[in-house]
């Protein structure tokens, strides 16, 4: 029998049958195009799953199950999505629209812990007993496992920490209606964000003046090229992530903090900002001492991976 995880991001729905070794043996992929109707984005994420069930050459009557991790809250109590600033949901009954559409057994959880879990199973944090997962996507997501155990809180909506606010003093705007929170900052978003800001601002010289639209990738192949613009973008971004990271820490105490997600694969420019700003703010008693790693898995496969565990997690 088999079990499918899927990973619903901002921009991308990537699905994964997994077999009894926790092995991904056929996948699918398709564009979210957010913001969309929920039922609308359900329907990419049928289409993904029939994707991968025909590349993993399996009947779907073999499946068992399906798991889902979303960006946003989930009430796992009543499966809905409660809210979810990158796919602009409010209160949408999603185990049971996809329960209906799918005909398995749904499992929902917040994207982030399903990255946790599937780092705890198969990656980074496999005989880590305590740590934080956070994604670096189109938003800042983040899982926390302390002891083993994912936290969820006496609500189940624990560990959103894209919306710590960073920024106290004339932040950003965030989609959540907040300001100054570190996903307007340290996402592929804020990240593109900081560069149009500071092309305004000064009159220095940069490859990215020439572009129209700019996305974090631009930093990024700008920064390998050396754009010092660029460059000062990335430190920036490291700096605001290590600052946020020592806070994490104070109230958690893990032994490693994973990155992933499409700005994490900039880790020759983040790192070093991270751990820098992150123990110039740290107590000494946790100085040094906890460890800024990044994701092994293929990107997706750690929310794949978790996703699917959730019936038996749950």
């Amino acid at each position: 029998m088999y079990r499918i995880g899927v990973d619903l991001g901002g921009t991308n729905i990537a699905t994964g049958v997994i077999n009894e070794k926790n092995e991904i043996i056929g996948r699918g992929k398709v564009k979210t195009r957010a913001p969309r109707p929920a039922e609308a984005i359900f329907d990419s994420i049928k289409e993904a799953v029939d994707m991968a069930v025909v590349n993993a050459g399996i009947n779907y009557d073999e499946v068992i199950s399906v798991g889902i991790g979303t960006p946003g809250s989930v009430n796992k109590d009543t499966g809905f999505i409660e809210f979810s600033n990158n796919l602009q949901f409010r209160n949408v009954p999603a185990k049971k629209m996809l329960e209906e559409l799918l005909k398995k057994p749904v499992y929902l959880e917040n994207d982030a812990n399903a990255a946790a879990l599937g780092e705890a199973v198969a990656g980074c944090g496999n005989g880590v007993p305590s740590f934080i997962a956070i994604t670096l996507g189109t938003g800042v997501g983040s899982g926390i496992v302390i002891n083993g155990d994912v936290v969820y809180g006496h609500d189940g909506f624990a560990g959103e920490l894209g919306h710590v606010t960073a920024v106290r003093n004339n932040g950003r705007s965030c989609n959540c209606g907040k300001t100054g929170c570190l996903e307007s900052y340290a996402s592929a978003i804020g990240m593109a964000r900081t560069a149009r800001e500071w092309l305004e601002l000064t009159d220095e010289p940069s490859v990215l003046r020439s572009l129209d639209n700019i996305a974090s990738k631009d930093v990024y192949e700008a920064a390998k090229d050396g754009d010092k613009l660029a460059l000062k973008i990335f430190e920036f971004t490291g700096k605001i992530l290590g600052r946020s990271f020592a806070d994490f820490i104070a109230f958690s105490s893990p032994e490693a903090i994973v990155l992933f997600g499409g700005l994490a694969r900039a880790k020759e420019f983040l790192t070093g900002p991270i751990e820098e700003s992150m123990n110039a703010n740290l107590l000494p008693l946790w100085r040094n001492k906890v460890k800024v790693v990044y994701s092994e898995l293929k990107e997706s496969d750690a929310a794949i991976l978790g996703a699917s565990a959730l019936a038996w997690e749950l």
